[in-house]
């Protein structure tokens, strides 16, 4: 089955991918040369035992001469039988196929299959919606396509098994794929987003706002990246397990919110782009998280039973604090101080404090306090009274507006209530003032405003400026 004759390496491939790792240090790369949607060429280099290395051959084998997407259905499972290989040594045959799938996903930049218009994508998170999701779409009759984007994680991580699109989750989600006998392709888009998303967070911290990374992400990032690569795929839909709608208003396609309150994360998508919600599908939007989880698990998914994190992905599990220390943001031990100026405290750094925050400023006073804003640059926390986080207007930037409307509900953090308001015009490209019915506590510059036509549609976003 194996053919050790494909040792080596194709020069310039078309897809490069490597792996390692293992207990037992193995290393594997696999290099590709596609043709149309043919795999016509497949090399294997391995510094590994046995075991990964007749995997790494056996992946190289099974690869050259098939289309794409037959190659992207290659599974471990299938490694081990035909090698008869048991099933302790199974850690070892992974490390032969996540080279073979990291080549796959390298090479999907540089190929374009023919269009096929009942193929969908399905993106995979290896979590227990995006399972349900893949499930669905392949129950209805789609030409259903798993697709992961793996990307950056604090190397200084605790526990990166907490972080989305973490390795176990590539792995996770790719496994459920072959178990259903669907293709998956993994995305590496680590650097990537790391300049997109992680290097503006810590910009943000350090102007002393407090960012929201999701949002950032799925509007100027992933899903415009995994768009693309519904494309190189031929598909023209990519379904997500996102809890929200997609409605239409006129010709524009917007987000709306989910049917189910408690799980709505028409928020998290606020900042995507029309263009890219109109190739977008969302298979729960009509669930709650209990129904899909008991759905996961009546089907055997091993995402049923996987932890959902509540954490900035990138982070771990790891304090805010260290990670921005770590990367760039120079957090010195400063004052906590009143609006006069007046020193109340101290505080060992600025980057762990948020607007409304009243725990940990170890500050005794005859009434409560709370952070009202930070300045890094002066290395000050300014604190006061309630009353004084209390805000009837907020000012945005980087605004977009897709329905010209005037009076909006707006959202201005992940888990605060949605406020009447009305949009006033101000001078400058992208901004505008929001005139809320209800004074509004702890509005944090650098959150995203989400803001809603009375039928709960995402009408526009903004980014919430200090001004």
């Amino acid at each position: 089955m194996t053919d050790f004759t494909l040792a080596g390496c194709i020069q310039a491939p078309d897809g490069d991918g490597a792996a390692g790792g293992s207990a037992c240090g193995d290393r594997v790369r696999i290099t590709l040369r596609v043709v149309g949607e043919q795999i016509v060429g497949a090399r294997f280099g391995a510094l590994a035992c046995p075991a990964a290395t007749a995997a790494a051959a056996w992946c190289a084998t099974r690869a050259q001469g098939r289309p794409f997407l037959a190659a992207a259905r290659l599974s471990v499972s299938d490694c081990l039988r035909d090698l008869e290989l048991e099933a302790a040594r199974a850690d070892c045959a992974l490390i032969a196929l996540d080279a073979l799938h990291a080549a796959l996903g390298d090479a999907l930049s540089r190929v374009a299959l023919a269009s096929a218009p009942e193929r969908v994508v399905v993106a995979m998170s290896g979590g227990v919606d995006s399972a349900v999701a893949l499930a669905r779409t392949h129950a209805s009759g789609a030409d259903a396509v798993g697709l992961t984007m793996r990307l950056w994680i604090d190397p200084a991580a605790p526990d990166a098994s907490r972080a989305c699109c973490s390795p176990d989750a590539v792995r996770r989600a790719r496994d459920l794929c072959h178990s259903l006998g669907l293709p998956h392709i993994t995305l590496d888009g680590r650097e990537a987003f790391r300049a997109a998303v992680v290097d503006p967070f810590v910009s943000a911290y350090a102007a002393g706002e407090t960012p929201n990374p999701c949002t950032r992400c799925n509007g100027s990032y992933r899903l415009d990246a995994m768009v693309g690569a519904a494309d190189a795929l031929g598909a023209p839909v990519l379904a997500t397990g996102h809890y929200a709608r997609r409605v239409r208003r006129g010709d524009v396609a917007l987000v709306a919110r989910a049917a189910d309150p408690a799980k709505d994360q028409s928020y998290m998508l606020a900042r995507v782009r029309p263009a890219v919600i109109e190739r977008l599908r969302f298979p729960l939007a009509a669930d709650t998280k209990d129904a899909v989880r008991a759905e996961a698990s009546s089907q055997g998914f091993a995402a049923a039973g996987v932890r959902e994190s509540q954490d900035v992905c990138f982070l771990g599990g790891g304090d805010l604090r260290g990670f921005l220390v770590r990367h760039g943001f120079d957090d010195e031990a400063g004052d906590i101080v009143d609006e006069t100026g007046a020193v109340l405290g101290h505080h060992a750094g600025a980057a762990a404090f948020t607007p409304g925050q009243r725990r940990g400023l170890g500050v005794a006073a005859a009434a409560p306090l709370y952070v009202l804003r930070t300045e890094p640059a002066r290395g000050v926390v300014v604190v006061g009274g309630s009353e004084r986080l209390q805000r009837g207007q907020v000012d945005l930037r980087e605004t977009v507006l897709h329905l010209p409307l005037r009076r909006v509900e707006a959202k201005l953090r992940a888990r605060s209530p949605a406020v009447g308001a009305t949009i006033e015009p101000l001078t400058g490209p992208g901004r505008l003032r929001l005139l809320l019915d209800e004074p509004v506590s702890a509005i944090a510059p650098g959150q995203t405003a989400a803001l809603y036509d009375a039928d709960g549609a995402v009408v526009g976003s903004g980014i919430i400026d200090a001004g």
